[in-house]
């Protein structure tokens, strides 16, 4: 696994920033955001890598450092992240041992490049002929994930994955395909930072979506899951990569193996607006219990999606009661998004990241900025403190606009 937030770039320090409650969140620096309704965001856009392309020495591959080195300097911020991430996990899980040929390569993500899109375009209204010459290559989500492969050596299957902010588990779910049916030795999945604009944030603030109206002065408290002053999501960049292949495998070349991906479901709500759906969700997580053959009573925790939202917590909560019933008092629940925002399309991988890294420590993260819970919420959200809880097995929740869920099961090894 690889990990690459405002919290963090590494698994221990994201892990202990988590636990300790911190909040990832500040004012924009990537834009201007003086014109714009909403100021605050997670914010990476002063990461520098160096520490990171530091710590690959001795571990990674010279060949794929001198093509990673080559390539960083050619591609747009977001692309180059991903990379580092690519390289991040594959360097943990040694890719290099695998076929070529037989390790699949996966972006989970859409309109990544958008403030990339968005900058380009002034010089292009005064002389065209100035853009960057690569523009059209750029600007294709598909360049990260070629990106990789070419950094990494890999010949495998290579695509995008689209689903808002179900991505990154409807990615996942690709890559179980991949090696279960397609003879796949490992899939390599790469959550890309989605590079907002500030046009992109503007329209989700019009949309009613975001938070702006009421901590555009108080960063660090604007996101707030189940609390009764959220007002929306708040966006942040953040992204994450995990490499999967089948256990006997990892067994047998002794890599780190940190939690086993059971499976993953998906439905769709046949409605192309952002109103989440108690429904569509409940039946995409009794749906992925049924199909893995484990009891509801056998959950004790979810990552919630939980993105700060009105109308989106409750449904959220409201679904996990119609799944588990009675048990669902039994259920631990907490929001990673009250301290990162949410990181889009990445988010699912992020969080897969933060769940198993909760799963190895036996200790839950805090939901923060909860000043006064939600009278409907009676579910315990660890609210304002972590928590110790073991749990063999984690439900992770995403649920992105168009009506699309998606919902994977971990489990402990």
């Amino acid at each position: 696994m690889a990990i690459n937030t405002p919290l963090g770039d590494t698994l221990d320090g994201f892990r202990d920033a988590l636990l300790a409650g911190r909040s990832a969140i500040t004012h924009w620096k990537a834009f201007d955001a003086s014109r714009i309704y909403s100021k605050v965001g997670g914010d990476l856009t002063d990461y520098d890598p160096a520490p990171k392309l530091a710590s690959f020495s001795g571990r990674t591959p010279e060949l794929v450092l001198r093509r990673l080195h080559r390539l960083l300097a050619r591609v747009p911020w977001s692309t180059k992240l991903s990379m580092l991430l690519a390289v991040d996990a594959g360097t943990d899980a040694a890719v290099g041992a695998f076929d070529p040929q037989r390790v699949a390569v996966l972006i989970a993500g859409h309109n990544l490049n958008s403030r990339y899109q968005f900058d380009s375009q002034p010089q292009f209204v005064e002389e065209p002929d100035y853009i960057d010459p690569l523009f059209t290559l750029h600007g294709l989500d598909t360049d990260h994930g070629a990106s990789i492969s070419e950094v990494l050596g890999l010949r495998g299957p290579l695509y995008t994955v689209g689903a808002a902010c179900a991505t990154g588990n409807a990615a996942l779910r690709c890559a179980l395909d991949e090696i279960r049916h397609h003879g796949m030795e490992a899939a390599l999945v790469t959550g890309a930072i989605l590079d907002f604009s500030p046009m992109d944030l503007h329209g989700m603030a019009l949309m009613g979506a975001i938070s702006f109206q009421g901590f555009n002065e108080a960063p660090a408290q604007a996101s707030r899951p189940y609390d009764v002053r959220r007002e929306g999501f708040v966006p942040a960049h953040g992204g994450a990569a995990v490499v999967l292949e089948n256990l006997a495998s990892a067994r047998s070349r002794g890599v780190p193996i940190y939690a086993e991906l059971v499976g993953v479901e998906s439905t769709s709500d046949a409605c192309h607006l952002p109103q989440p759906s108690e429904d569509g969700q409940a039946l995409a997580m009794s749906r992925l219990l049924e199909v893995c053959g484990v009891a509801p009573e056998a959950i004790t925790y979810v990552n919630a999606h939980a993105t700060s939202t009105p109308l989106g917590d409750l449904t959220e909560l409201r679904s996990i009661k119609r799944v588990f019933g009675r048990h669902a008092g039994q259920v631990k629940l907490n929001a990673t998004k009250s301290m990162l925002g949410h990181t889009c399309w990445a988010a699912p991988l992020v969080e897969t990241v933060a769940t198993v890294l909760q799963m190895q420590a036996g200790r839950l993260h805090p939901s923060i900025n909860i000043d006064e819970l939600d009278p409907e919420v009676d579910l315990d959200v660890c609210a304002g403190r972590a928590v110790d809880h073991t749990f063999e097995y984690a439900l992770k929740n995403s649920f992105g606009f168009g009506g699309i869920n998606s919902v994977s099961l971990l489990r402990r090894l």
